[in-house]
């Protein structure tokens, strides 16, 4: 048996290749899943793919036509699967429920003083020999509102951070979560938490309720000092809007380690290339926005623990067993 992995960073590949040792054979790609590469899975039973795959209709149609029976997916988020297609073709999907949550956490809250405080700004400046502070104040988050937008695993360490650096807590989510209550966390209204935060982190997946969670409505409702951080998916962002909303001046800081049109983009080098998404282009020349490459998962701990999920979920589809981690069949 012999997988074929897809979207493999180059890092990432000699632990896929030592965890499935005794388990399967595999290939690592560093091509992306997508229409353009499935007929590379032909003659593939298990197919591994990576969190920016297109895994649409049209594409698992060409896996099940080459014989793929299993979809090991390497992320949380699984967005980008047709899940009732993928069940009416028959095939087995799983996905990795959860992995380290600090990797994220922590990333976010890097992007959140990463901005706050300048350090892009003052890193090109000091290149150059250039020692000035102007343009290079910020502010002490102590004191001031942290507001916390899904409090999972993820947003809770978030929040623990939060609550180490002497913040304010508040909380939006469909179900409180008792560990952030005992920080102090105060849940509001989605309303009430973007009008009195000073920094919102956003820690939900995407689908179709959260899509555009923050759109120009929602934006006009945050501070105009209020720095905003999304480490979860792109699309819980209306980027349209949010150029908007940064052309007018507003906005302390904006820290994006997602983007809602990546796909194609991100993971790959287009530094040669003309980057054709006008948007994107316009997002990184404002001077207190930061845009990093959907990095914030990618420790040594949690690729490990992704890694060793994925090798389960295989193990478990040639044992003919199910487990949290299986999507298709339900």
């Amino acid at each position: 048996m012999e997988v074929l992995a897809f979207g493999v960073q180059a890092d990432e590949r000699p632990l896929i290749e030592r965890a499935f040792e005794g388990v399967a054979r595999v290939r690592c790609l560093d091509v992306f899943l997508d229409a353009d590469t499935a007929p590379i899975a032909a003659g593939y039973e298990i197919v591994s793919s990576s969190v920016n795959a297109d895994l649409g209709a049209g594409v698992l149609r060409a896996l099940a036509a080459g014989g793929t029976r299993m979809i090991a997916q390497r992320s949380t988020g699984f967005n980008n699967i047709d899940l009732d297609v993928a069940g009416q073709l028959g095939l087995t999907v799983s996905r990795v429920s959860s992995y380290s949550p600090y990797s994220v956490a922590e990333f976010a809250w890097t992007l959140a003083m990463a901005v706050n405080r300048r350090v892009v700004r003052a890193s090109r400046r000091t290149r150059d020999f250039d020692f000035r502070l102007d343009g290079l104040m910020g502010r002490d988050l102590h004191g001031r509102t942290a507001g916390v937008v899904g409090t999972g695993r993820i947003g809770e360490a978030f929040t623990r951070i939060a609550h180490g650096f002497g913040m304010r807590l508040l909380g939006w989510d469909l179900v409180p979560n008792p560990a952030c209550e005992e920080l102090g966390m105060t849940y509001v209204g989605k309303d009430q938490l973007l009008a009195e935060a000073d920094l919102v982190s956003l820690h939900v997946p995407l689908m179709e309720s959260t899509h555009h969670l923050l759109d120009a409505a929602a934006l006009r409702a945050m501070k105009d000092d209020a720095i905003l951080v999304n480490s979860s998916r792109g699309g819980l962002v209306d980027t349209e809007a949010l150029v908007a909303q940064l052309r007018a001046g507003r906005f302390t800081g904006v820290g994006l380690d997602v983007y809602e049109a990546e796909a194609g983009l991100f993971f790959h080098d287009r530094s040669l290339e003309a980057v054709d998404d006008d948007t994107l282009a316009r997002l990184v020349t404002f001077p207190n926005v930061l845009v990093t490459s959907h990095q914030a998962y990618y420790t040594r701990e949690a690729v490990g623990q992704i890694i060793a999920a994925t090798v389960r979920n295989v193990a478990d589809h040639l044992a003919g067993r199910r487990s949290e981690n299986t999507l298709v069949p339900a």
